[in-house]
């Protein structure tokens, strides 16, 4: 059988790219929600001081964590721009090199001048040093966000550039910063960081209530999660919907593979469900509204929206779309349900041994949720590298087809071993006290004992 180097290359990105997303979109929001916790820190009683102190140090330990393999499983995928993807640099390099580099100047140095001090420098520093330390770490991932969010945008939705015997050269940098689908997409992914990581630290909180592990800290933890996906949650769906507008107006073909869209017409029905058949040119077994996707993308009930016979050699492949985008959406309001009915009980004061299941059962959601969504963004631009302008299949490295595989299969075996120990390293900590994690602390001259367990 002949190995296609190109079809393995974009195998090889993908997975790179898909088990690096996983540990930013835990460690962007959990970054932000270790600054809450020492706000509340600071801004407490000695009694609250107590739990929310518990809480930092445990989960400060899961941020140091992921933010590692966060950071080195983003420069090996960096490294394939070089490796797999040479003619990308070579054509539109003078756009993506500065950004790449912007986020190491900013983002990246930010970070590791306070990442110490945000981890090990309670006892050497005051206290305000220590919380603007974290500050200033959270302030860098977002910045990491920002850029890297920037440069992708413009891949989607290129501007502020000219063409030089096939090179991008810059015309206006503020335009390509700011590409039209860059603030709906980077404010898409915050929201998602964070909604990723109220479930992850509320699910893992919620396994520690359940067995008995901690008390006040705990359930303090579940609150602050819980109530923050509650708010979040609607917010993120009314910018997902934004976010499509926008790609309807610049990836039309995109859009039509995600509703499985075969014919441009008025009154286009949603498609709940159904199996695309991309030979056949139809959906098989649709189930469809009648009218709301033109409802839905164009807000009107007879609003036009372009099939896929108008891009035949240029749209993405739709089954892959199709189901990313439902598995998104799906998750996506599983998480809203699960959020505001856990908001609902605290609110009463009814959580129940069910919630805390659910919650549990949830704690990785945002993964499903995040990677899903991804795989809507990148296969969408496909067959483009840069949307109009690159096709992938022009700027792939000409490696042997064994060598691509050789390194993949080295690739998918690395990330395997290093997401399981990932996992029960998350489970050996669950299973401690968050006493037995912290620093030596001392309030006031007197060691704190923890609180009775349970106590919620």
């Amino acid at each position: 059988m002949e190995l296609d180097p190109f079809v393995l290359s974009r195998i090889q990105f993908a997975a790179n790219i898909s088990f690096h997303i996983l540990f930013p979109s835990i460690s962007i929001g959990l970054c932000w929600l270790l600054v809450y916790f020492r706000l509340r820190y600071t801004f407490s009683d000695r009694d609250d001081r107590m739990d929310w102190e518990y809480a930092y140090f445990f989960w400060v330990k899961v941020f140091a964590l992921t933010f590692a393999l966060g950071v080195v499983s983003g420069i090996t995928m960096s490294f394939q721009f070089g490796t797999n993807w040479p003619g990308f640099m070579e054509r539109a390099g003078n756009i993506a090199g500065p950004l790449l580099g912007y986020e190491v100047l900013t983002a990246f140095f930010l970070e590791a001048s306070f990442l110490g001090i945000m981890l090990y420098g309670k006892n050497l520093v005051s206290n305000r040093t220590h919380l603007i330390s974290a500050f200033l770490v959270a302030i860098g991932t977002t910045l990491s966000a920002f850029w890297i969010i920037s440069l992708n945008s413009w891949m989607h939705t290129p501007a502020g550039f000219t063409i030089e015997n096939g090179v991008f050269m810059v015309d206006d940098w503020w335009a390509i910063v700011f590409n039209p689908s860059f603030k709906y997409r980077f404010i898409h992914v915050v929201l998602a960081s964070l909604l990723t990581a109220s479930f992850f630290v509320a699910g893992i909180s919620a396994w520690r209530a359940r067995s008995n592990v901690d008390g006040p800290a705990t359930w303090k933890v579940i609150r602050t999660g819980v109530v923050l996906a509650a708010i979040l949650a609607p917010i993120q769906i009314f910018v997902g919907d934004m976010h499509g507008l926008v790609a309807l107006e610049n990836q039309p073909a995109k859009i039509a593979a995600v509703e499985g869209i075969w014919e441009t017409e008025k009154g286009a029905p949603l498609t709940l469900f159904g199996f695309p058949d991309e030979e056949a040119r139809t959906t098989h077994m649709a189930v469809k509204i009648p009218k709301l996707a033109s409802i839905i993308l164009t807000h009107h009930a007879d609003g036009e929206l372009q099939g896929l016979n108008e891009f035949e050699d240029a749209h993405p492949p739709v089954a892959p779309l199709f189901w990313s985008f439902r598995i998104m959406v799906g998750v996506g309001f599983l998480m809203l349900a699960i959020a505001w009915w856990g908001a609902f009980a605290l609110f009463k004061d009814r959580v129940g041994p069910w919630l805390l299941r659910a919650l549990s059962a949830m704690t990785f959601a945002g993964w499903v949720a995040t990677l899903a969504g991804w795989y809507v963004t990148e296969i969408g631009r496909q067959p483009w590298v840069v949307q109009g302008y690159i096709r992938a299949s022009e700027v792939v490295a000409d490696h042997a087809g064994g060598m691509v595989l050789s390194t993949l299969i080295g690739y998918l075996a690395l990330y395997a071993f290093l997401l399981v120990f990932y996992i029960l390293a998350l489970m050996t900590l669950a299973s401690k006290p968050a006493r037995s994690l912290r620093a030596n602390i001392d309030f006031a001259g007197a060691k704190p004992t923890l609180p009775a367990v349970g106590a919620a």
